[in-house]
């Protein structure tokens, strides 16, 4: 089905390209053709294969703001027994921005798995999106709403909190985009928060909070597939995979919140519509 090898490379891309905004679905269904694996990527085990290295990510970005996550909780369960949601109480408005920006996707996902996941078949398909994906992250840039300056001491969390939620669903929307192999999940949700004014940094970190449920949602419900007879041999390779997923997912994390803090989505864009070029003439070649 898939060897320790592939397992571990196919691990540490996805915990790499799943936080850089250039696609890990992207890369994870172009990287076995051009390595020429046999690996079936039409058949749910290549699928289950992935949500568990997508766990894994979901996991790591969850004890990595695992301060911020027990606010956030805590500020719901308030807005939960006061039936409402304080002025003041940013983390309570925070978690439930984070509830509408996850419902876009996750709703859309659920009613066109089988159709999204023949894309998975076509690294040709992923390439195309890849270009169109550093088009988008060009874009974003150009179109951007200038962020306000930071004259406070107003934690990244706070600024976040002040979307609205029409902002936080049109957020949620381009999420969406990301079930297309080839457009980055990351580069989304980010684009939407840029759009919406965020600077890159607090653009960063909301796209990094929004992941954890959305892919850990996704995960819980793939995983049971494990317990499937059939299934008994990929868990192994799929757990040598999580780990090289997670290990990825921890320094890509610590990279990205430092770089967007002064620096821009360009050399991402760039790299991605030269990547789906070679990529595009490559496979085509073969």
């Amino acid at each position: 089905m898939i060897s320790y090898t592939q397992a571990i490379l196919m691990g540490v891309l996805q915990g790499i390209t799943e936080l850089f905004p250039i696609s890990s679905l992207g890369h994870s269904v172009i990287l076995p053709h051009l390595l020429g694996w046999n690996v079936d990527q039409q058949n749910p085990f290549f699928l289950t294969f992935l949500v568990a290295t997508h766990f894994a990510t979901a996991l790591t970005l969850f004890f990595f703001f695992l301060k911020d996550w027990v606010l956030i909780i805590k500020g719901m369960v308030r807005s939960f027994i006061k039936r409402e949601i304080a002025a003041d109480d940013h983390y309570a408005k925070l978690g439930w921005l984070l509830v509408v920006g996850t419902i876009p996707a996750g709703m859309v996902g659920l009613l066109l798995e089988k159709p999204l996941q023949s894309l998975f078949a076509s690294a040709q398909i992923a390439a195309f999106f890849l270009i169109v994906n550093g088009i988008i992250l060009y874009l974003a840039e150009m179109l951007r709403k200038k962020a306000p300056e930071n004259k406070n001491d107003a934690h990244s969390d706070q600024r976040i909190a002040h979307l609205t939620w029409a902002q936080s669903l049109g957020v949620g929307i381009s999420q969406v985009t990301a079930l297309i192999p080839g457009i980055s999940r990351s580069g989304a949700t980010m684009t939407g928060s840029l759009m919406a004014g965020l600077s890159h940094e607090d653009a960063a970190r909301y796209s990094f909070l929004l992941a954890t449920p959305i892919i850990g949602a996704a995960a819980l419900l793939k995983l049971p597939e494990f317990a499937s007879p059939q299934n008994h041999a990929l868990i192994l390779p799929s757990v040598a995979g999580a780990i090289a997923a997670a290990i990825g997912a921890y320094f890509s994390t610590k990279f990205l919140l430092k770089y967007f803090e002064t620096k821009k989505l360009t050399p991402f864009a760039t790299y991605c519509v030269a990547a789906g070029v070679i990529f595009s003439v490559i496979l085509f070649v073969h």
